[in-house]
């Protein structure tokens, strides 16, 4: 490819034909490093910047298959990270997942799903829905959240999610300081775990997704609360809003601020 015969344009429109940044070989990128036009290094630039993002990907999709891979040293195959979402808010239910990762299948930039942005949290969502061995999903509704307590419906959303796996996980890895009590399967559980294993990044990211959407469909029956912007967390508006017209069915009765304007 002789890109000195080439317009700026031509050189981008050709360079826009590569769906994967690692198609783009070293001797393109050198050829452009040599072209003088400012343009053509603006683009020889951002393709250095793209490679770049994408090794230090790579780094940290290995970086946080550490836990993964000393099980496996071990003898476990079928290891399920586990996150929930929901935990806060003053609506809703409490989503738990649990993924099971192919190892030698990455699926870069995985992290805490609070950590990027919404259409990334989308982008992954369905790439780990596709490309995963399994995920599994646990929804704990608010009136079971009031009759336990959001402590003991986030376990059961926990084993749901793990339950609706198959094949069944030999070890859990679970975001946070506690394990699932009363659960016939080995677990650890590691806190900020969505920042260092990426299965539990994954979980992250499929109960976040997965709760705003329900959030998301809330809003329709009850655009009083604007779930469609807080997801039933305790915003300001949130709460002006049940203080004003009261809490709707999908409130958690047993929070104070809900439960002291039930009545309304």
């Amino acid at each position: 490819m002789n890109f000195d015969e080439m317009t700026i344009k031509e050189i981008k429109k050709y360079i826009n034909k590569f769906d994967d940044i690692e198609k783009i070989d070293n001797g393109i990128i050198e050829k452009l490093a040599k072209d003088s036009r400012k343009g053509v290094q603006n683009i020889c630039e951002k393709i250095k910047r793209q490679k770049s993002k994408r090794e230090d990907k790579i780094k940290q999709w290995h970086e946080q298959n550490k836990h993964v891979n000393l099980l496996k040293e071990k003898g476990y195959e079928l290891i399920a990270g586990i996150d929930e979402a929901g935990r806060g808010p003053l609506a809703g239910p409490v989503v738990s997942s649990a993924v099971i990762l192919d190892n030698s299948n990455p699926i870069l930039g995985l992290t805490d799903s609070k950590k990027i942005s919404q259409s990334e949290r989308e982008r992954l969502f369905d790439i780990i829905l596709d490309e995963a061995v399994d995920v599994g999903i646990g929804i704990v509704s608010n009136t079971i959240i009031d009759r336990l307590n959001i402590y003991q419906a986030t376990f059961v959303a926990m084993k749901r999610a793990v339950e609706d796996l198959s094949p069944s996980p030999e070890f859990l890895l679970i975001d946070g300081n506690q394990t699932i009590p009363d659960f016939n399967i080995e677990q650890k559980a590691i806190v900020s775990g969505d920042l260092k294993v990426n299965s539990i990044s994954a979980a992250s990211i499929i109960a976040k997704v997965t709760r705003d959407r329900i959030m998301d469909d809330l809003h329709k029956s009850y655009p009083s609360y604007n779930f469609l912007s807080n997801k039933g967390y305790g915003t300001q508006e949130h709460i002006e809003a049940i203080e004003d017209v009261g809490p709707c069915p999908y409130h958690r009765f047993s929070y104070k601020i809900v439960e002291k304007n039930e009545n309304k």
